[in-house]
């Protein structure tokens, strides 16, 4: 399969304007499922901004290659440094910002990502806890994979956010292999709840990872249209086009991403993957994961864990090397209805599979991938995060693939004593629904 990317200009006019010019191709594609492919060769396509500015929470800046400088209009009693690039940025008690690079490296006092430390580190290089299919923390249904709703997640500290949407009736949905089976809402209200959330939050960046469920639905003539154009709409309606980050290149490499500092300085800080069909052709900002970032087996039913490479097929170790990485490690039971059978999220051995230590524990997998690639993974899926060894135990696995100590924030307060866990799963199902499912991811 040939994909030829022309030159683009695109991006609303309230964003930076940017320019890609260049030519990629491909082998043949190499097919791993029904209607999914994979690009299995890329060349480098560049990019360039006419403009990296604009206002954050009061923050007013503007990226250059090793300083950044701005101003800041609220009045504080706090004085912070944050290191960006070769220099940083220093906000005094008069809330002015100004721009140094000195000999004598500042001392960080402004967390990001919850750590001074992470300020001066490329995005590539840091260890982050991802919630598995974030939405779906509906209470008393079996296929939620989470307790806590995403305000609450991202307070804890999760900072990559993964979904499966599903296209229904002209809107898109977060739903669990059918709408018929768990609907959490919209993927626009999901959102905006995020947006929110990383306006209040000016020092954080978050990944979110769409699961374009529907990606092989075809329209009534034949042509597949549920495609990252088809997700533009509720992204800008939900607020975060301020926020969003565009690559300066195609497919980026892990040298080739900023540090958290420069992201939080120039605002771009949320960063968005698509498994399947996305075009950065059409929405640059919306990036193919499978030509970027690699999976480890997803959805396992045994305790092995291996720290192998499942999505995209066929990746050279070489390749993987250079590129970010997710570890699955998501524990799941299979569940029999009938003729049917089911795979819902294993909650009794949870404090297991998320521990510190142990056969099948979060900290034995990371430890293992680590030893395996040479380095850490960059996001570590879980189902219920707030459940472990102890609370809080899948982030002290993250600051220690970190190599920080782990700061203790977490969790919040719903239990498996309000998700009703202690009894058979509660799940409605329509006839309709059980005479198409097979299984669930």
């Amino acid at each position: 399969m040939l994909f030829a990317f022309l030159w683009f200009s695109s991006l609303a006019a309230a964003q930076s304007v940017i320019t890609i010019t260049g030519t990629l191709t491909g082998a043949d594609a190499l097919p791993t499922g029904s209607e999914v492919s994979y690009a299995s060769a890329f060349s480098t396509i560049t990019a360039s901004s006419s403009s990296r500015t604009g206002v954050i929470s009061g923050i007013s800046s503007s990226f250059g290659e090793a300083n950044s400088t701005g101003s800041v209009s609220p009045s504080s009693t706090n004085s912070v440094t944050l290191l960006v690039g070769g220099g940083s940025t220093t906000l005094s008690n008069n809330m002015t910002a100004s721009s140094t690079t000195t000999s004598a490296k500042p001392t960080n006092t402004q967390p990001c990502n919850g750590y001074p430390e992470f300020c001066t580190r490329k995005y590539s290089n840091i260890t982050e806890v991802c919630a598995h299919n974030s939405p779906f923390s509906v209470k008393k249904n079996a296929a939620s994979n989470q307790a806590l709703d995403v305000t609450t997640q991202l307070n804890d500290g999760i900072r990559m956010l993964q979904g499966q949407a599903h296209y229904v009736n002209g809107t898109l949905y977060f739903c669990h292999t059918s709408c018929d089976l768990l609907n959490a809402g919209t993927v626009q209200a999901y959102l905006e709840k995020v947006a929110d959330w990383v306006h209040d939050n000016p020092y954080d960046v978050v990944t979110i990872l769409i699961g374009n469920a529907d990606y092989a639905m075809t329209n009534s003539e034949g042509v597949k249209n549920i495609t990252a154009e088809t997700y533009v709409e509720p992204i800008q309606n939900s607020g975060l086009t301020p926020y969003i980050y565009y690559p300066p290149k195609i497919p980026m490499r892990l040298e080739d991403w900023p540090t958290l500092g420069e992201m939080i300085v120039t605002q771009k800080r949320v960063v968005i993957f698509m498994d399947y069909n996305a075009n950065q052709t059409a929405v640059p900002y919306i990036l193919d994961e499978f030509s970027q970032m690699w999976e480890t087996p997803y959805s396992p039913t045994n305790i092995s864990f291996p720290c192998d490479v499942q999505r995209p097929p066929n990746l050279s170790r070489n390749s993987s090397l250079d590129w970010l990485y997710i570890a699955n490690h998501n524990l799941n039971t299979e569940v029999a209805i009938g003729s049917f059978s089911l795979l819902i999220p294993n909650v009794v051995d949870l404090n297991v599979t998320n521990g510190l230590n142990g056969t099948g524990s979060l900290g034995l997998m990371s430890n293992e991938c680590t030893a395996d690639w040479g380095r850490p993974p960059n996001f570590l899926l879980v189902d219920y995060y707030n459940i472990g060894s102890f609370n809080g135990s899948v982030f002290a696995v993250a600051a220690e693939a970190n190599n920080v100590t782990y700061n203790g924030k977490c969790c919040g307060t719903s239990s498996f004593a309000t998700q009703s866990f202690g009894g058979p799963p509660i799940i409605t199902l329509s006839v309709a629904f059980l005479a198409a499912i097979t299984w669930m991811i």
